[in-house]
């Protein structure tokens, strides 16, 4: 049974083919990605597969059975790729589609969900099966920047006391990995966080206590924090959407505490702590 990944190239993809390969044989597995000499030392077989060629999409799926669906980054976009790549699987002869989704998609106030869920509902009706994986924060979209707010000597954001449940990209990708090499996951849908909750103050203490400086949390309104992005050279948009997704965390929207991502990949997750140690190391 051959199963695609998409996006393979990417951070997330990548984690995916290399946790795979520790549960099915390489043969089995095909990297499905714009240029698959990008992907050679994964050492499984790539072909092309651009979102946006629709006419080349089912070629790439043929053999394939399992297919996971990593979102497309092109807000505004998705859709209209997502829904091309499962009209292409239909074609192909694809049974099982494994998609990345977004936390709490449909009560979620973060602008990101509108595609996602129209892509759910897609999947629900295309008649083949599917499970979807519903994804909080990557612990990455924290501290990838924390380098940045050590330099600064604090932290800025707007999302005032409100919880977070990230996990590493490792961890979801373990989780796609179960998914796709085990039965039983039909027809699902996974709301997948990490074990540990934890607001920006408490992540600007964790930095203080791990870098040995005193770094603090400077919570702004969203506007002001948005504004504060643009003037460190930020597009406006993307600002826009940052301090956004800030307020969506004081909304509760990035806070769940069932642990069925732990559950799922059979360990606890990665925690806020033990990424921000690698990150400042």
């Amino acid at each position: 049974m051959k199963i695609g990944i998409t996006g393979a190239s990417g951070k997330l993809g990548n984690w995916a083919v290399n946790k795979l390969k520790n549960r099915v044989a390489d043969k089995d597995i095909v990297a499905l990605v714009r240029t698959p000499e990008k992907v050679a030392s994964l050492g499984v077989e790539a072909r092309v597969f651009n979102y946006d060629k629709t006419e080349n999409l089912a070629a790439s799926l043929k053999g394939v059975e399992k297919l996971l669906l990593i979102s497309g980054n092109e807000i505004g976009k998705r859709f209209e790729q997502h829904s091309a790549v499962i009209n292409a699987a239909k074609e192909a002869g694809v049974k099982h589609i494994v998609y990345t989704s977004l936390l709490k998609a449909d009560n979620t106030s973060i602008a990101l969900a509108p595609e996602h869920l129209q892509t759910e509902e897609a999947l629900k009706n295309s008649g083949l099966t599917y499970t979807i994986l519903r994804n909080g924060w990557y612990n990455e979209n924290y501290t990838e920047t924390a380098q940045n707010s050590l330099a600064q000597g604090a932290l800025y954001g707007s999302s005032g006391e409100g919880k977070i449940n990230s996990a590493s990209r490792e961890d979801y990708a373990e989780a796609a990995a179960v998914v796709l090499s085990e039965e039983g996951h039909q027809n699902k849908v996974y709301e997948l966080s990490g074990d540990q909750a934890f607001t920006m103050k408490d992540y600007a203490q964790m930095m203080s206590e791990i870098s040995k400086k005193d770094i603090s949390y400077v919570n702004l309104s969203e506007e002001e924090f948005s504004k504060a992005l643009e003037q460190v050279g930020m597009p406006t948009a993307m600002a826009k959407f940052y301090a956004g997704t800030h307020t969506s965390t004081l909304n509760g929207d990035l806070s769940d505490n069932r642990n069925t991502l732990s559950a799922l990949i059979g360990r606890p997750t990665t925690t806020i702590t033990q990424s921000l140690e690698v990150a400042l190391q």
